[in-house]
């Protein structure tokens, strides 16, 4: 009886192993000739953005395919719920496609990632990126598949038919530094580095300290819109990093005070505050400062907490794989990623 309780015992380890996210698939990494799929999860993206970018795709060495809903509208989505989550689906069923690539964000990731077939993502893993409303996804998947995606800018945004100015540099090279082969080729050890030293705008150390674990997170209203559903985010011994947009100081601290009081604060190995844009009160004289709100829940963590970190909707919006072993130096500013977040092997 012993015996079989023991053999029960590490079986169920082994199965929990997977289930709780120790074994993580991995994509293979992109390289000119590969196939990516433009697709719309949420909102719809306009047809000559959507144009441009394939045509800087292809100069690059890429194929597209473009799904027939990327442009069409539905109320502020795409399609419908079961559309757009079939034509998501058809992304990751077709053996020439190497990569998904929503064309945008916006709104209606929760409304069909209970629609998705989590085996099929997990046996045909795939290069994901996105960012804001595809904040749905990347939880979703990590929870469901264990498949690193990534956290990134959209290629329609790093890609603009009008030139204003903006220098897009960073962002591109993240992006494509963390989802392309040849990008691993050049380096000497594993992984990558993400910094603030050459930014406008640095890294704020808010509690020292140097911590690892694995990376999750994302848009702080979708972590909410998903938290107490099968699709929530884990934290434990997790790096986990939030951004925002538009949304006031009163709205932010509802969604921290909802993390808090369900223990998802307690026990991160660390915390990464991105950048809120357009998160400052109108009304200063009645209403508590970002500032103010990120102290109340961070400032006195046993763990490190970094402020003002390279993501969100900004124009120093790095790409961060999901998933993927970390390394946090509150201290020093800098995220360290520890493991080549695609296969670079075949």
């Amino acid at each position: 009886m012993r015996l079989f309780s023991l053999t029960m015992i590490l079986a169920a380890a082994v199965l929990c192993g997977c289930a709780t996210g120790r074994t993580y698939v991995k994509p293979p990494a992109l390289k000119p000739g590969d196939t990516i799929a433009f697709v719309a999860p949420a909102k719809w993206r306009d047809a000559e953005a959507v144009e441009f970018t394939r045509q800087q795709l292809e100069a690059r060495g890429y194929r597209v395919k473009i799904d027939e809903s990327v442009s069409d509208k539905y109320g502020y989505l795409s399609a419908t719920d079961e559309e757009r989550a079939r034509l998501f689906m058809r992304a990751y069923e077709d053996p020439e496609v190497d990569a998904v690539f929503p064309v945008t964000g916006g709104f209606g990731t929760t409304r069909m990632i209970d629609l998705l077939d989590y085996d099929t993502i997990r046996k045909n893993p795939k290069v994901l990126i996105g960012y804001s409303d595809i904040t749905g996804l990347h939880l979703a998947i990590q929870k469901k598949a264990r498949v690193m995606t990534f956290h990134s800018p959209f290629a329609t945004y790093m890609y603009r038919t009008e030139e204003d100015g903006i220098d897009r540099t960073f962002m591109f090279d993240h992006m494509w530094g963390a989802i392309e082969a040849s990008a691993y080729a050049d380096r000497t050890e594993p992984g990558w580095t993400i910094s603030t030293d050459d930014l406008t705008t640095p890294s704020k150390t808010m509690v020292p300290g140097v911590a690892r674990g694995r990376l999750t997170g994302g848009n702080l209203s979708l972590i909410h819109a998903v938290h107490g559903t099968p699709f929530e985010m884990e934290t434990k011994g997790m790096i986990v990093f939030f951004e925002d947009v538009g949304e006031d100081p009163y709205r932010l601290d509802r969604f921290f005070s909802q993390l808090e009081l369900s223990g998802k604060l307690d026990d991160p190995a660390a915390v990464i505050l991105g950048r809120f844009s357009r998160c400052e009160t109108d009304d200063p004289e009645n209403s508590f400062t970002l500032a103010q709100v990120f102290e109340h829940y961070f400032a006195d963590r046993p763990y490190p907490v970094v402020m003002d970190f390279p993501v969100g909707h900004v124009i120093d919006n790095a790409s961060y794989p999901m998933g993927a072993m970390a390394e946090l130096d509150a201290n020093a500013g800098t995220l360290r990623i520890l493991e080549n977040a695609v296969r670079v092997d075949e």
